[in-house]
């Protein structure tokens, strides 16, 4: 079998293949199973015979996650997101097109149940004509909101407002990124906590910085709690997480993800900032030269070269004690210059807070939020010994150069071996010493263990921390907590 380059997660590293030649590989669409015979005829009134190979891989998957109906996924377990990696023109659109229109043909009261975000307003056009095709004559409504009319006649579009309060008049909506953000913002009664399907197409262009947030809002808005009184509180949805007894309790409609994309597999780290739940990947996007598996091995082997003066520790933990043991390093254990990284803008902000009401530590937060200016005089400051910890994301320190950092903490475990050497590398540099500590919990250790040996690192020791020493931090931290409530209020 060929080499699989150590950093991918299994997913992306073992992907459904589809076959790339489309004309050898076409599929009669008789053939694919579960299609709904109203949208097999529409099909045939639009001239099409047979599946591309895409198509007939992923329609039915999509089926299948909806097949208990889409307010519950499979046997009741949340739906898998599904990610498409499949050159432009293989048909991508019908793929979710079909499957979305079907799911959704039984609906009774009209909500936003699927949302498709692209880039570009062309895009966007395309992509709702086709919906429109499809959902012709089934009473569903397709609403394409591009800046292309005003903003009062677009939010005319998507909701009325009614006696009992307003009402959704779309069940798909085809957004590009913008528009959408100010609807979610300041349309009233515009609610994305019914959507059952979040589709990002051209999702590789989507994930740029510039896009992310709206998909973090998107997320953030189908996962708000509305104040409706008793009745609706049945579907509320939480966000994802242990199943315990009172998750299960009620049914929620699972938000599921469908990416798309020409180039998805190129960098898994873009993905990650996704936050995807056990995913699968399509893909008919694969390079022939790994073949032989003789050229990857060679390259895997030189890929990660650590600094010489890195020292690597890990401390196992449980979700509570993670501040906690960052306050024991800096103040107990005396630690400065230490640069602390999170896996999110969010976390990083709240992280600051609470270091910051905790106090004794001089802190400051490097983030994509802050200006240009204001990012280089905290470096400034960070590098004169001003500022002991600085609390940063990924995304922001990529490729900086900051001099002098004696530590690296890894608040969040990285989840890919690339993020981690490029994290730990921040430290240790041009002939330095330096320490990095990866704060790691317990159900991630043996990923996180697994994931450094497939990259050869092997010199990383295991540095428990008792709970006894973080004890003396408890109350402060607990009073630390209630002032950060307020001031989130």
């Amino acid at each position: 079998s060929p080499q699989v380059q150590p950093f991918l997660p299994q997913w992306l590293a073992q992907p459904k293949r589809v076959q790339k030649r489309i004309k050898d590989n076409l599929c009669p669409i008789r053939d694919v199973p579960g299609i709904h015979p109203r949208l097999l005829k529409k099909l045939q009134i639009n001239g099409i015979e047979s599946f591309f190979p895409v198509q007939a891989e992923v329609i039915p998957a999509i089926l299948q996650s909806a097949c208990n109906g889409y307010l519950m996924g499979r046997g009741g377990y949340r739906p898998k997101d599904i990610c498409v990696s499949a050159p432009t023109g293989s048909g991508k659109t019908l793929s979710f097109v079909i499957p979305i229109v079907q799911v959704l043909l039984d609906r009774v009261v009209c909500h936003v149940r699927a949302l498709v975000v692209l880039p570009t307003k062309e895009l966007a056009q395309q992509v709702s004509k086709v919906f429109n095709v499809y959902t012709d004559g089934t009473g569903l409504k397709v609403v394409l909101i591009t800046g292309q009319k005003s903003f009062a006649k677009e939010q005319e579009m998507l909701v009325q407002k009614k006696v009992t309060g307003y009402c959704s008049l779309a069940d798909i909506v085809v957004a590009t990124p913008g528009r959408l953000t100010d609807h979610i913002n300041q349309t009233p009664g515009f609610s994305l906590t019914q959507l059952r399907f979040l589709i990002v197409d051209e999702a590789d262009r989507m994930i740029d910085d510039m896009h992310q947030n709206c998909l973090n809002q998107i997320v953030k808005a189908a996962f708000q709690v509305e104040n409706y009184s008793g009745s609706n509180m049945l579907f509320q949805r939480t966000k994802p997480g242990p199943v315990t007894a009172a998750s299960s309790c009620s049914p929620q409609i699972p938000l599921q993800k469908l990416l798309f994309s020409a180039t998805l597999t190129q960098d898994p780290e873009k993905l990650q900032q996704l936050d995807l739940f056990q995913p699968r990947l399509f893909t008919s996007v694969y390079s022939e030269k790994n073949r032989d598996g003789t050229e990857t091995e060679q390259d895997t082997n030189n890929k990660y070269t650590l600094p010489e003066g890195l020292s690597q520790c890990y401390v196992p933990c449980d979700l509570n004690s993670k501040p906690l043991l960052l306050l024991y390093f800096m103040l107990k254990m005396k630690f400065t210059r230490v640069l602390c990284f999170t896996n999110s803008r969010e976390a990083s902000h709240r992280l600051f807070l609470l270091v910051q009401a905790f106090g004794g530590v001089t802190v400051a937060e490097f983030s994509s939020r802050l200006p240009p200016n204001e990012r280089q005089r905290t470096m400034k400051e960070f590098e004169q010994g001003k500022i002991q910890l600085l609390i940063s994301t990924d995304a922001t320190a990529r490729g900086i150069d900051v001099k002098r950092v004696n530590y690296v903490i890894n608040y969040d475990a990285p989840q890919f071996i690339r993020t981690y050497i490029h994290r730990v590398g921040r430290t240790a540099r041009a002939g330095e010493a330096g320490v990095a500590f990866s704060l790691v919990l317990r159900i991630q250790e043996r990923r996180f263990l697994r994931m450094l040996r497939d990259a050869g690192i092997q010199d990383i020791k295991k540095h428990p921390v008792k709970g006894n020493s973080l004890k003396p931090l408890v109350q402060q931290y607990e009073g630390a907590l209630c002032k950060l409530e307020k001031t989130v209020k």
